[in-house]
């Protein structure tokens, strides 16, 4: 972003990383995914780098709310100072807390999860997926993030960019609204779970095992803490040969033949 401001120029997005999306190895091929589409397509975008600073939702969920703001209002300075208009985030806590709670704190944008990002792209035909990996037959079943879902209401966007792989999209027992938690929200990625009879992550994977069958499938997320906690749940149900967790970016990259 440094770079095309001094240039004169204004990105058509900015693409917020995010901190998994930026330091987790695994998540980092998300990020590569999502931009490699953003390239095929032709979008002008910036990301903001070393300017970029974690958005403050892990601390806020803590419950340490000075911190928070303290966080929001150094990236809001940046935002700001950069004239900022329309964010993209692969991350539901980053657009959450960019969407719902940076506006009171003075950062108002037009702030668009990647999930909704990638359906305007279908639905204009920029994305056509028949290039690449065929993914015809194939079970796929959508697990519903938290801060995407109950707390934003999106719910049909990610379905809908499964949908043009021409899968055999199936849903779990508990979806959508009444979808359960993979575990991490709230900030309880950073510890360990309270003692109890299952972990939460492993209820929810054997929800997702239950409807994919026996054959090569996927379990597709649209949030870094969301593949975590599965991927978890599926190498301890020692499935990892046959089910493979995927963020739909990757899916679609794949089918686009993108993927490197």
């Amino acid at each position: 972003m440094a770079e095309m401001a001094a240039n004169g120029e204004e990105p058509e997005i900015l693409f917020w990383v995010g901190c998994a999306g930026a330091f987790d190895d695994r998540y980092k091929r998300v990020t590569r995914a999502f931009v490699q589409i953003l390239e095929h397509v032709g979008i002008k975008y910036a990301v903001l780098g070393t300017e970029e600073s974690c958005t403050g939702d892990p601390a806020k969920r803590a419950g340490n709310e000075f911190l928070f703001q303290m966080q929001a209002l150094t990236n809001i300075e940046v935002l700001n100072g950069y004239n900022i208009k329309k964010i993209v985030t692969a991350c539901p806590h980053c657009f959450n807390t960019l969407k719902n709670e940076y506006p009171d704190l003075g950062g108002n944008y037009e702030v668009i999860h990647h999930s909704t990002y990638l359906q305007q792209l279908i639905n204009e035909g920029k994305v056509r997926v028949a290039k690449g990996e065929s993914f015809q037959g194939r079970r796929i079943t959508f697990h519903d993030s938290c801060y995407l879902g109950r707390a934003n209401d999106i719910y049909e966007a990610p379905r809908d960019v499964l949908a043009a792989l021409d899968a055999d999209l199936v849903e779990m027992k508990r979806s959508r609204a009444n979808g359960l938690c993979c575990g991490a929200g709230g900030a309880q990625m950073f510890k360990e779970p309270e003692p109890g009879k299952k972990d939460v992550n492993i209820e929810r994977t054997e929800e997702a095992l239950a409807v994919l069958g026996t054959g090569d499938s996927v379990i597709a997320t649209a949030c870094p803490f969301c593949m975590v906690m599965m991927t978890d749940g599926v190498k301890n149900k020692e499935q990892e040969e046959k089910v493979k967790v995927f963020d739909i970016a990757e899916l679609i990259a794949q089918a686009e033949g993108l993927s490197r």
